[in-house]
């Protein structure tokens, strides 16, 4: 799968194209109905389909102190569309004269610079300076464009906010139904202090960067390393209470396994959550927390079909 950038031009055999345009960041049930009708209408066209995201994400250029809130990087987006069937993704580099241009100019830019042939998109989509342009304002500005409506399940509209809040409860059951997939946290692994490979639970240290911050605590978790094997762990999330100075981490200990992931690029999918951070009195009590902990993991993974 082809990654383009909008300042870049398009390659002349993606040009012609059906696109999904959004954010799509998550690729929730809602963002997948948008995207597999785009796929759907641009095979029976006979065309390559491309899905559009925004990087850096709107939010973060008029607001740049909001905190991390991002659900999925830009890789794993690539290949959750790609898996989904789209043939390109084309990033629109999200800048202030991007977000000046006026429904017209922005069209244009679709249709004469990156050769897009047809939209489809979400109902609530707008665009442009203002967010002054909507689907109606594409199909004005003779833009063949398609608005999905949204998914809705018992409780409302499936959205970004909704998956958000659930993991900020720690209710990886909601995030997981909505997202149809474990949330995930990709990241290398760093070197830490070492501590854990001392009490008998390395870990493999990761930074938690542009990622919405769950819920701090332990969390029963999958790892999926570049190999394509899938491990099964416990991992602490949060500013570690019990060290001295707290440093925010993802630290997954997986079972049964002792090889060496430094430097690595790995997955860690947030399955369940089992309690929130606490502080010990020494190293005993910890070690014996974390025993519960890892017990406790392995019951609930045992009972837990692995989804990619």
């Amino acid at each position: 799968m082809e990654r383009l950038t909008s300042s870049a031009p398009v390659p002349p055999h993606l040009r012609g194209s059906i696109m999904a345009l959004g954010n799509f960041d998550g690729f929730h049930a809602g963002h997948q109905a948008v995207v597999g009708r785009a796929i759907a209408r641009a095979r029976a066209e006979r065309r390559p389909v491309i899905v559009a995201t925004f990087d850096p994400h709107p939010v973060r250029l008029f607001r740049p102190d909001t905190p991390a809130f991002r659900l999925t990087t830009l890789d794993q987006r690539q290949a959750l569309f790609a898996r989904a069937g789209a043939d390109a993704m084309m990033v629109f580099a999200f800048t202030r004269d991007l977000a000046a241009l006026d429904p017209a100019a922005f069209v244009r830019l679709l249709s004469e610079d990156m050769g897009v042939a047809g939209v489809v998109t979400g109902e609530d989509f707008t665009f442009g300076k203002g967010r002054a342009g909507t689907v109606a304002t594409l199909r004005d500005l003779g833009m063949g464009a398609e608005a999905v409506p949204p998914v809705l399940d018992g409780e409302g509209v499936i959205s970004s906010s909704r998956i958000r809040t659930a993991l900020q409860a720690g209710d990886c059951a909601t995030a997981t139904r909505l997202l149809t997939r474990p949330f995930a946290i990709e990241g290398v692994v760093q070197h830490g202090d070492k501590l854990g490979r001392t009490i008998g639970y390395p870990t493999a240290n990761i930074d938690m960067g542009p990622y919405l911050r769950p819920a701090y605590g332990i969390y029963a978790v999958r790892g999926l390393l570049p190999d394509g094997r899938v491990l099964d762990g416990a991992a602490s999330l949060g500013i570690r209470p019990s060290f001295d100075p707290p440093k925010e981490l993802l630290e997954p200990h997986f079972f049964d396994f002792a090889e060496s992931l430094y430097d690595q690029r790995i997955e860690v999918q947030l399955i369940h959550y089992l309690r929130p951070e606490a502080k010990f009195d020494g190293l005993d009590a910890l070690t014996a927390q974390i025993a519960k902990d890892c017990d406790d993991a392995r019951q609930i993974l045992a009972g837990t079909p692995h989804v990619a």
